[in-house]
């Protein structure tokens, strides 16, 4: 892969984890990044260690007003979205029993990780159909392909976001936009530390169950085999597991 200059990625989910390993990956690669989350605070650290190739979005991917207004809140110079990742998600309640759980969590988990991307993908690829040009990237999870206890909300998030990724993969064939689904196993991140709001003992022994887990830099590695294919190439699933 080559470092020179390649065009704009915007990444959701840029704050921490999974998503701040994609967006330093990304420039790392020559492309320009916008790192877009809610906390204003992370992303401006990450920008700052990532350099004048990053610029920072605040971003609630659950609220209409924010997402509607993301272009107009860039500069003009960064507006034109080659490459949308749409990282931002969260298990908040989940690893428990459905009727155990809140419904309010149940549907922010939906209404992140699902209507999220569906509402940050309609703003940005209108542009990417205009240029004819452009590459939609949904990081999800294997748990889009199978349904686990005590993760109702969290496996009907990421089954939405596979039928969506492949619905919107044959909407925009031979119209020069591609659709890729990145779907990873086990992680190592702040995604488990939220889901159980920083309780250490609780993400160690969730951890400690699986003989091996992935790390953030695995899954960004794979977002870049996808984006640096020729155009006429479409990496449309890659699923990614720990081990050998």
């Amino acid at each position: 892969m080559t470092t020179a200059a390649r065009g704009i990625a915007l990444v959701t989910g840029a704050s921490s984890g999974i998503g701040a390993a994609i967006a330093s990956a990304l420039a790392r690669c020559g492309w320009r990044v916008v790192c877009a989350a809610r906390r204003e605070d992370r992303l401006a650290a990450n920008v700052a260690a990532i350099g004048a190739s990053a610029t920072s979005l605040q971003l609630d991917v659950r609220a209409k007003a924010s997402v509607e207004s993301l272009l107009d809140r860039l500069p003009e110079s960064w507006r034109e979205i080659d490459v949308l990742v749409n990282c931002a998600g969260h298990d908040i309640g989940g690893r428990r029993r459905f009727d155990e759980g809140s419904m309010d969590q149940w549907a922010d988990t939906i209404e992140t990780n699902l209507l999220g991307a569906m509402r940050v993908t309609h703003m940005v690829v209108p542009g990417m159909l205009k240029r004819r040009r452009g590459h939609v990237v949904n990081v999800s999870s294997i748990y889009a392909l199978e349904a686990h206890a005590g993760s109702s909300a969290y496996c009907t998030s990421k089954f939405g976001l596979n039928g969506f990724s492949k619905a919107i993969l044959d909407d925009y064939r031979n119209q020069g936009v591609r659709v890729t689904q990145i779907l990873p196993g086990v992680a190592k991140s702040d995604f488990s530390d939220t889901r159980w709001k920083g309780d250490r003992s609780k993400v160690d022994d969730f951890y400690a169950h699986f003989p091996a887990v992935l790390e953030p830099e695995d899954i960004a590695r794979s977002v870049l085999f996808a984006v640096d294919q020729p155009p006429h190439v479409t990496i449309s699933e890659l699923v990614i597991v720990a081990g050998s």
